[in-house]
């Protein structure tokens, strides 16, 4: 009698472990991102150039401490897979090995661009054709892995690819004209639409290496960032009308590249997070979602705290989560919070387009 009961109780606590072991699973197998600084989180670690937040005081809040993302704690991406179920942060390019590319990898590189010369005033960096050619090489271990080319193709079409690219194409491209001849060669809507045709050139080569599920995410909006604010602002708080109104082109084009995509892209689904729209409401409302400070870093040089990057060893503010900004250009963890909550789960209807990511990873 008692054996059997206790092997009613071995099958029972079998079967829980195995619906545990079943609900640990992430929603998708992996996760692939493509970006700049705003989710680079190593792969500029190594490369020689002045995009690099692999120091304190970023990191100050991470669990690993400074690991080259350009934020006091978690990006986007990082909240993003947590919310779909990784039990890990994905690994940068440069560290990634073996198995653990199967989980997916983090090609971002700060300064980097849709176009190949953007942000070439900082150094090396990684543009978005290269971080395209570093995840082919990555299909090719992946096959390796799996045993064909169609088991490959199987296991990647269920992944998840987010793709978040032209921020730098504007900062540290076309609002820099002592650098760059861009704004003299084309208006604000002939430049949003040669980038948007590089764009989808890439994107054309990702879906032509698998890529099934797209997270296209906006342009945020630069023109209220402490370093144009510094550079722009009369009084230092009202946001860049040009800068946001150059930015905005760009996201209108991008939403409607999802429609012809999602149109003409056989098995392929693709979504558009506005993030400019995100931010807007943490910049227009912050008490409602517990900021006190939205036009300047919690640390940095100068006015707003938005001439350059955070010092190494410099000391941070103490009231982090009461920030918007980071440093002069990119989100704290406490922002960078809510745009990925409200990516994965929309909270108002054009945060996503035409669907979230939580809806993207159940198809």
């Amino acid at each position: 009698m008692e054996s059997s009961g206790v092997r009613r109780w071995a099958a029972a606590w079998a079967v829980a472990a195995m619906v545990l072991a079943v609900a640990a699973e992430p929603q998708v197998p992996c996760l692939f991102i493509f970006g700049d600084s705003l989710v680079d989180n190593g792969n500029n670690n190594n490369i020689q150039s002045l995009a690099k937040a692999n120091y304190l005081p970023y990191g100050i809040d991470f669990p690993n401490g400074p690991t080259g993302r350009f934020s006091n704690g978690k990006t986007t991406v990082d909240v993003v897979a947590e919310l779909l179920g990784f039990d890990d942060y994905i690994p940068p390019y440069a560290a990634a090995r073996g198995q653990q590319i199967l989980r997916g990898v983090n090609y971002a590189s700060a300064a980097a661009g849709i176009r190949s010369e953007t942000g070439r005033q900082l150094g090396g960096r990684i543009d978005f054709t290269g971080q395209v050619n570093n995840y082919r090489n990555t299909v090719q271990q992946v096959v390796n892995i799996l045993g064909d080319q169609a088991s490959a193709a199987n296991y990647l079409s269920k992944c998840i690819y987010s793709v978040g690219l032209g921020s730098n194409d504007y900062l540290n491209n076309y609002f820099m004209p002592l650098y760059y001849s861009t704004s003299q060669r084309y208006s604000p809507q002939q430049y949003a639409d040669v980038l948007i045709q590089q764009y989808t050139q890439q994107l054309t080569n990702l879906y032509n290496y698998g890529a099934r599920k797209f997270v296209l995410i906006g342009i945020g909006q630069i023109g209220c960032s402490p370093n144009a604010l510094a550079q722009n602002s009369a009084d230092g708080s009202t946001c860049v009308k040009r800068i946001n109104d150059a930015n905005q082109i760009f996201n209108t084009k991008l939403r409607g590249l999802v429609d012809t995509l999602n149109r003409n892209t056989p098995a392929a689904k693709f979504i558009y997070i506005d993030a400019y729209g995100i931010f807007q409401d943490l910049i227009q409302s912050p008490s409602s979602f517990g900021f006190r400070v939205t036009n300047r870093g919690c640390c940095g040089v100068g006015r707003n705290n938005g001439q350059i990057t955070c010092l190494p060893g410099q000391t941070p503010c103490s009231n982090r989560n009461e920030y918007v900004f980071w440093d002069a250009f990119h989100p704290t963890e406490a922002a960078n919070t809510i745009v990925g909550r409200r990516s994965y789960s929309a909270q108002k209807a054009s945060d996503a387009y035409p669907f979230d990511i939580r809806r993207l990873a159940q198809l």
